[in-house]
């Protein structure tokens, strides 16, 4: 179903108060200065009752935008170099939009198309524009609203975002007394570098195909229980961990990828194959961080792999092998500007989230288990919360279904990659 927007109105909502002189200037970390200059998008749907009066609703969102804008100070200043913001309270975009089609709600997450849900957001996902943050405020004419937010990914990662969607709706419920203070640290922890040496957003592209699909509790649970073991299950061949979900879905997904590519591996060059996953690193500090502490608080793990066609338990090994690595003695190293693994994320094209060289990679990311389904202004929890596109080929991200046991993934590929995969019959019997 194609999606039909109309722009009613746009302006510049700035913090409730100002930001003190002394925290003008937010100095950016490493990890900031190497994410990409792109936008995380995240949207929030809720159908409303017809006493809901749509200026009010608009009201709230503007004022407890404002008010939460002073504790997220930053997100409220600009960028300056790549080295820090200019904290000067010149404030985020907040835009209102009349869906005219679909007419209601309902018929929107009747089968939602990635590229149309676009239209709900304030912004494209790249280029970045002068704002960190951008709202939108999307009123379907037969009832329901959509709240979109876009924050740059140079400034926060996943976390960071939804926590500031948590504290923002807070503030709209009138519990602001409620609120934990976010703690900008991540320039202590990473302090920045002159010249990073890459730009992970070289490869961003428009060429490609993203994809939702929906995978239920019950196949999930089939394909744990197959990546617990591998071959007839042996007790040397069993993993005395039950495998997550996640390890479990990210090793189906990259065996199913491979098998719908293969007629592309049978080039007589050498390749080497990559699994790649974002991990939240704030866990892994000693003492550990908090939640709160704002900014790219992640690394990727790297799983590399022999032939590509590793599966069962041998592949959730891989995977938690990678994982495993990202320990304390390996942050100390990227603290220090060692990060031995920056080569081989190079060697991938300027950032693995693409097939690149004579590399076979696929990046996978998670929000699962994050409280995206928390997000009440006041009108009740989001019936639905989905992301939009992907910026990148070769990117899986998972989300929580609304009943928090399945799973949504979304699949970036390029578009006869998609095509292959769709035709996997293994694959389509996963999901629906």
């Amino acid at each position: 179903m194609k999606f039909e927007v109309e722009l009613i109105s746009n302006e510049t909502v700035k913090p409730s108060s100002p930001t003190p002189h002394h925290l003008r200037h937010y100095q950016l970390s490493f990890l900031d200065q190497s994410s990409p200059k792109t936008y995380s998008p995240l949207v929030f749907y809720y159908p409303l009752k017809d006493d809901h009066d749509i200026t009010e609703i608009s009201n709230k969102i503007k004022t407890s935008l404002s008010e939460v804008l002073t504790l997220y100070y930053p997100l409220a200043g600009r960028v300056i170099n790549d080295r820090f913001v200019d904290c000067n309270d010149e404030g985020v975009s907040y835009s209102v939009a009349r869906v005219i089609s679909p007419c209601s709600l309902s018929d929107a997450l009747d089968n939602p198309n990635l590229n149309e849900i676009c239209n709900f957001l304030p912004f494209e996902l790249f280029p970045i524009t002068e704002f960190i943050l951008g709202v939108q405020l999307n009123i379907f004419e037969c009832g329901g609203i959509a709240v979109s937010l876009c924050i740059s990914h140079k400034i926060a990662d996943a976390l960071s975002c939804i926590l500031f969607a948590k504290t923002w709706v807070t503030f709209a419920r009138g519990e602001a007394d409620q609120v934990p203070c976010p703690e900008f640290i991540a320039a202590t922890l990473f302090p920045p570098k002159d010249d990073i040496g890459f730009d992970m957003t070289a490869a961003v592209t428009k060429e490609i195909a993203s994809k939702r699909f929906v995978i239920k509790a019950s196949v999930i649970e089939d394909i744990r229980l197959k990546h617990q073991c591998n071959g007839e299950r042996t007790p040397d061949d069993c993993s005395p961990k039950r495998p997550s979900r996640i390890e479990s879905l990210s090793a189906f997904i990259w065996n199913r990828y491979v098998a719908a590519i293969k007629d592309e591996l049978l080039e007589e060059t050498e390749k080497g194959y990559a699994m790649i996953h974002a991990v939240n690193i704030r866990t892994r500090f000693e003492p550990q961080l908090t939640e709160y502490t704002f900014g790219n608080i992640s690394r990727c793990s790297i799983a590399i792999l022999s032939t590509g066609k590793e599966y069962g338990y041998e592949l959730v090994k891989r995977i938690r092998e990678g994982i495993g690595k990202l320990d304390m003695e390996y942050l100390e190293k990227v603290k220090q500007g060692e990060d031995k693994y920056m080569d081989l994320l190079l060697s991938y094209g300027g950032g693995v989230m693409m097939r690149g060289g004579q590399y076979i990679s696929l990046s996978f990311t998670s929000l699962c288990r994050y409280p995206i389904y928390e997000a009440d202004f006041g009108w009740g929890n989001p019936v639905w919360v989905s992301s939009a596109t992907l910026c990148y080929p070769n990117v899986v991200a998972f989300m929580d279904t609304k009943s928090g046991d399945g799973i949504e993934v979304y699949i970036a590929l390029t578009r006869e990659q998609m095509s292959k995969l769709e035709a996997d019959e293994e694959f389509l019997k996963a999901v629906s």
